[in-house]
């Protein structure tokens, strides 16, 4: 028998260890093979086409492609000529291409917002090569959530996790077509949950390692059991591409949305009326609190059910029935979630005393379907109205916000955009969706009018051709 010291004895114990366990050679990765084959033919590709018939001069044009978003940020839509250019007309529809995943056996698929928007026709490949015409069922901008439905027969489905439950550090994957190319799978881990994103207060974004692309918009995110925890919207990047940063909307959010765009086809949001902010180190300090929390009220809507609940600026809102409010962005998703009429206990700090203030909360008032979806003289353009508070905060006294532009209708050949205030049309001032609707049936004749409109809190003419139909 080998003495302990003997090296040869040392060798067989490592060896013979090496073999009982083999976990000890090599890590264990999670293998996604199976999940791929279950889950892959329920991914789809999105496509869309939005129709333009109209003259494309320089302005929309750079060397024969549109304007990049980083050179629009500076020019606007009015970027100069390049050399040797000339206005060019194109008849070619636009297309973007995104993902999306059948969550119904029924037809019905999510995807983001952004990848539908403005379509004109979306069209739906499935990964045994069927495309199928897809119908928009709804979309929510604020959550980046859309709902579609096909018609047809056999189709595969995912299953819906929790997102609530989710751990930073658990692997997750992805499948998508980033850049066209159809189900291909990324996996990482999370590396952050409840994350808020600038303007995009109503979604307590997953944040991922995951390696997502201009084209895996509206994909699915799983968890290791192969359920679906998210929906792949965003990304950070100075290059255009995936640097380590992706965002995904939770299911839990996307499911809630989904099931409001199926049966009213539009999102109900509460609404308290207030304009808030962070409360800072050194406005804690000030207002005699321990730590840094909550949300400050700066503003109220003077008709809003804050006000009218006896709520006042310089209050902090700490809670919402029961459940705390620690930065400002969170108040916004408790209230937003919470059902309009139904009422809510705010704890709140006013004066360096607690106190508990109940409030009816009202709705959101650009909610419901949108309104003035035509005119007359086809302007092209559907509206909503703007509440008091809008107004003030863009320092105007009137106006209504233009939600949606028709792209071969006069409007957009004058270079109003989505988002856009409408303030007045031939100095006549615009007070509400109704009123534009009656102004524009009392206006006849071929004529050119000014048009004031408020972009991004800016002051901006356009000239816009009214008459009657072609």
């Amino acid at each position: 028998m080998p003495k302990l010291h003997s090296p040869s004895w040392l060798i067989s114990l490592a060896l013979l260890l090496m073999l009982a366990t083999p976990a000890l050679a090599e890590p264990r990765l999670p293998d996604f093979t199976e999940l791929v084959d279950t889950a892959a033919p329920a991914v789809v590709n999105i496509s869309t086409t939005r129709d333009v018939d109209r003259a494309m001069t320089s302005s929309r044009q750079f060397g024969g492609e549109e304007i990049p978003e980083i050179f629009r940020h500076f020019f606007g839509d009015r970027f100069p000529m390049p050399p040797g250019g000339a206005p060019r007309h194109d008849n070619e529809p636009r297309r973007s291409l995104g993902s999306g995943f059948i969550f119904d056996e029924d037809g019905y698929i999510m995807t983001n917002a952004h990848v539908v928007k403005d379509a004109d026709r979306i069209l739906v490949r499935l990964n045994d090569r069927r495309e199928l015409e897809a119908e928009l069922i709804g979309a929510d901008e604020k959550t980046d959530v859309a709902v579609l439905k096909v018609e047809a027969d056999d189709l595969p489905t995912l299953e819906m996790g929790e997102s609530h439950d989710l751990k930073v550090g658990q692997w997750v994957a992805a499948i998508g077509s980033p850049f066209g190319f159809d189900h291909s799978v990324t996996s990482g881990i999370i590396s952050a949950i409840n994350r808020t994103l600038p303007q995009d207060v109503y979604v307590p974004f997953i944040q991922t390692d995951v390696a997502i692309n201009p084209g895996n918009s509206g994909g699915p995110l799983f968890n290791l059991d192969g359920e679906v925890v998210g929906i792949n919207s965003q990304i950070i990047t100075r290059s255009g591409g995936y640097m380590g940063l992706s965002f995904t909307i939770p299911i839990d959010v996307a499911m809630d949305v989904a099931k409001q765009l199926r049966e009213d086809g539009y999102v109900s949001r509460g609404w308290l009326g207030v304009s808030i902010q962070p409360v800072s180190k050194d406005l804690a300090e000030s207002f005699g609190m321990e730590q840094a929390e909550g949300a400050l009220i700066a503003e109220l809507e003077p008709s809003g059910p804050a006000a009218d609940s006896g709520l006042q600026a310089g209050d902090v809102i700490l809670e919402v029935n029961g459940q705390e409010v620690d930065h400002s962005t969170t108040l916004p998703r408790l209230v937003g979630k919470t059902t309009p009429g139904e009422e809510v206990e705010l704890s709140i700090l006013r004066d360096g005393q607690n106190e508990t203030v109940t409030v009816e909360v009202g709705e959101w008032p650009n909610a419901g379907p949108h309104q003035s979806d035509g005119d007359p003289l086809r302007l092209g353009i559907a509206v909503q109205p703007l509440n008091d508070m809008e107004k003030r905060q863009l320092g105007i006294e009137h106006g209504v916000r233009i939600v949606r532009v028709d792209p071969t209708g006069r409007a957009a050949a004058a270079g109003i955009r989505p988002g856009d205030v409408l303030v007045s049309i031939g100095q006549q001032p615009i007070e509400s969706p109704g009123q534009l609707k009656e102004m524009l049936t009392n206006l006849s004749g071929d004529q050119t009018l000014p048009v004031l409109l408020n972009r991004e809190g800016r002051a901006y003419f356009v000239a816009i051709r009214l008459g009657d139909e072609d």
